[in-house]
């Protein structure tokens, strides 16, 4: 999924490649209702301005996983606000600069500050450098929150080398995943002649394994394919988001959403490993 205006495209001469940062679901997705612990991030400058958007997972009550892209503090990114209804911006109205409902973007709506919403000022980036290192780009962060979220269940984290070999392995690579976020609902991006479509609201969709080992991923990339005519797949805005692995009930989250391979958003993705021992333990070390 890309971030919503900061869709930055790294051309990487040796792979012949442009790789965008994911933007939101798209294709064969439903709303998501079964993931709470999913929401929806607006980081801002210094100065409090709205600097782009993402999506996270809380993994405890005050713990949210999202990309080291969006986490980015050397290109700006000072506090983080958090919504985590459902429908989290929706109703976003330009004439008034924000969502009279829930707040988006700039504020909690009244009575949600520590039950739907929250603020933070910690942010941590695991070594995101603008994709630097590709296909090991560090794309993993974390945002600690001022008002702890209780919740009855929370995203899971997996155990080192969950996903090894099972691209290799008889029968698994029909290995379903879920990926869960805010952003771009419908893509009509043509050559840049049409409009994107925007809900912000949060959706998932089922994906299954292209592979772990190739030149995009080489044991620390995940890449999916969507499943169905309508290839439900990841865009603008879920960068961050979840994957988990299994059906849409899942809450073991194995990658966070990364990049993309173009802005087509036609359902091919990549996320960050986060079944890696060093990542485990960076996570764990906050």
């Amino acid at each position: 999924m890309k971030k919503i205006g900061r869709a930055i495209p790294l051309v990487l001469v040796a792979l012949a490649l442009i790789v965008m940062p994911a933007l939101a679901i798209t294709g064969n997705w439903v709303n998501d209702d079964v993931h709470p612990f999913v929401g929806m991030i607006a980081f801002y400058d210094e100065s409090g301005e709205f600097i782009w958007r993402c999506t996270g997972s809380l993994i405890s009550p005050t713990k949210m996983l999202t990309a080291g892209h969006c986490a980015d503090v050397g290109e700006g990114a000072a506090s983080a606000r958090v919504w985590f209804q459902e429908n989290a911006g929706g109703n976003y109205d330009p004439a008034l600069g924000y969502d009279p409902i829930t707040g988006y973007a700039d504020s909690c709506a009244s009575g949600t500050l520590g039950t739907l919403c929250a603020t933070s000022d910690e942010i941590y980036n695991y070594g995101f450098a603008n994709f630097a290192g590709f296909p090991n780009t560090k794309d993993v962060g974390l945002i600690i929150l001022d008002q702890p979220i209780s919740l009855s269940e929370y995203g899971e984290l997996p155990t080192a080398g969950m996903l090894d070999g099972l691209d290799k392995a008889r029968g698994l690579k029909d290995t379903i995943f879920t990926i869960s976020g805010y952003g771009l609902t419908y893509s009509t991006n043509v050559k840049d002649a049409l409009p994107n479509i925007s809900y912000r609201i949060r959706l998932m969709a089922t994906s299954t394994l292209v592979n772990l080992g190739s030149k995009y991923t080489d044991g620390y990339n995940l890449q999916t394919q969507g499943n169905g005519s309508g290839r439900g797949g990841t865009c603008s805005g879920d960068s961050g988001g979840p994957v988990f692995l299994g059906g849409t009930d899942s809450n073991l989250i194995v990658a966070v959403t990364s990049f993309g391979l173009n802005s087509m958003c036609r359902g091919t993705d990549f996320g960050y490993r986060i079944d890696r021992q060093e990542v485990l333990d960076w996570i764990n070390s906050h």
